[in-house]
């Protein structure tokens, strides 16, 4: 049907506002920590999972939400998602012990899936195929936009009331975002077949979710390995279960059958796990090992997320027109020698090493993400949009969570439960440099996985 060019805007506006908003709140959260390990007296293992249970929960159920969402209406999952962060955020704020803090986080993540799952679609639905590329950049800028503000505001906020603040200052955009889906988006998308939930998929697929975060937290430990272990057969009972299933919560078989997809999500996958530890790894350098308040590291942290904010509309407008994997590929290798120049730091180094790393690796991410996503929904047919967004969210979101895995496994390796203080920093220096190795050589397989996905433009539309 034709969509008028004020819903476009309202459907545009409303998805910016939560893009920008709950981007601005992880951000904030992030800086937030070493402020939480002091406060609530938590060993370096147990504060990454702060991060880890918001990233995990949202990794578990955004397929789950993305398949409702293409049944029972985009719009509507979206909308629920913005309250439900609303309320999960001021739960954060209000916590007074780790347990507190890391069940509203979780559900904080539970909560922000239904946005993850939603938001692409929502856009692709309502713009034509022409304009999607410039679009989707505009909704990665603001994520981006939200993402360089966090540290910023987020730092001078902590500074002054303290870390609860992190966790509430997307509230009031959230609440303008809610208003407008009701009041102006009148409209509603979901998939034209509407088909069958597919329960035990997802009960399957979240479970190993959850055993291999569980296990990951347990190594070295027998049962570390029993629950990875565990957690891996259940993905394979999953894949399985989704190739001969009617009407699977995700389809993998646009895995199999498709290839540009394929290698499009598996490229997503690897830079997402190279790059998203670095904000808990340089707040823990920054405000730790460097002594630097909360405000002053957020200065320096946004330097990344601002310069992927500023380019990320260009990228996605010149993915219309370019091979979105010669801008990705090219995107990946320039993020590689940043995260080497990070791996390189110590406590003695100057702050003009991290600055400079840190521009590499935002000028990296925006040649490689919008036109990455780009590729995404560009390599299936519209009655695929639910599902496409679903991918383009869930190998982010499986990306952030084995970042936060690897930041977590470095930490039980060498600092385990050691708490954070000037006696173990030698330790936390060590982890903070292996992480960042590690992520820098996972790159080099992403460049090649990217170059070879294939072309995605035809002759006609690049032009």
């Amino acid at each position: 049907m034709d969509i008028s060019k004020d819903m476009q805007r309202a459907v545009l506006i409303m998805v910016l506002l939560n893009a920008f908003s709950t981007s601005l709140m992880l951000s904030a959260a992030n800086v937030s920590l070493p402020t939480i390990a002091a406060d609530l007296s938590l060993d370096a293992v147990t504060l990454t999972w702060v991060p880890m249970a918001y990233v995990m929960a949202s990794a578990m159920f955004v397929l789950i939400f993305g398949k409702l969402a293409d049944i029972w209406g985009r719009k509507r999952f979206f909308l629920i998602g913005t309250v439900a962060v609303i309320v999960t955020s001021i739960v954060a704020a209000l916590s007074v012990n780790a347990a507190m803090l890391l069940s509203a986080r979780f559900l904080q993540g539970v909560s922000a899936a239904m946005l993850y799952a939603t938001q692409i679609a929502l856009v692709s639905s309502v713009y034509p195929t022409r304009k999607r590329g410039k679009v989707i950049g505009r909704v990665v800028s603001a994520i981006y936009i939200g993402l360089a503000t966090g540290p910023l505001l987020g730092g001078y906020a902590i500074d002054l009331v303290g870390w609860r603040a992190s966790f509430l200052l997307q509230v009031p955009l959230a609440i303008v975002a809610l208003l407008l889906g009701v009041l102006k988006v009148k409209g509603e998308w979901s998939a034209e077949t509407k088909t069958s939930f597919d329960l035990p998929g997802a009960i399957i697929y979240a479970l190993g979710i959850l055993l291999f975060c569980l296990g990951i937290s347990r190594l070295p430990e027998i049962d570390g390995l029993a629950l990875i272990a565990a957690a891996a057969a259940a993905i394979i009972v999953f894949l399985r279960h989704a190739r001969h299933t009617p009407h699977p919560i995700w389809d993998v078989n646009l895995f199999f059958n498709n290839r540009a997809f394929k290698l499009s999500c598996a490229a997503s996958l690897i830079m997402y796990s190279a790059t998203y530890g670095n904000v808990v790894l340089l707040s823990l350098y920054l405000q730790t090992l460097k002594g630097m308040s909360a405000s002053a590291a957020g200065m320096i942290m946004m330097l990344q997320p601002i310069t992927m904010a500023i380019l990320s509309p260009l990228t996605g407008r010149l993915s219309d027109r370019v091979e979105p994997r010669i801008l990705a590929s090219l995107g990946m290798f320039i993020t590689a020698v940043g995260l080497l120049m990070l791996a390189m730091l110590s406590s003695s180094s100057g702050f003009l090493r991290v600055a400079l790393a840190l521009l590499m690796t935002g000028i990296g991410f925006s040649l490689f993400s919008s036109p990455n996503v780009n590729a995404i929904m560009g390599s299936v047919a519209p009655k695929h949009y639910g599902s496409a967004s679903a991918a383009v969210a869930t190998t982010r979101l499986l990306g952030q969570l084995s970042s936060i895995v690897l930041v977590t496994l470095a930490l039980t390796l060498i600092m385990g439960n050691r708490p954070i203080s000037p006696e173990n920093y030698p330790q936390l220096e060590q982890s903070i440099r292996l992480s960042f190795s590690i992520a820098a050589a996972l790159c080099v397989p992403g460049i090649l996985l990217s170059l070879v996905r294939g072309r995605i433009h035809t002759a006609s539309n690049a032009i």
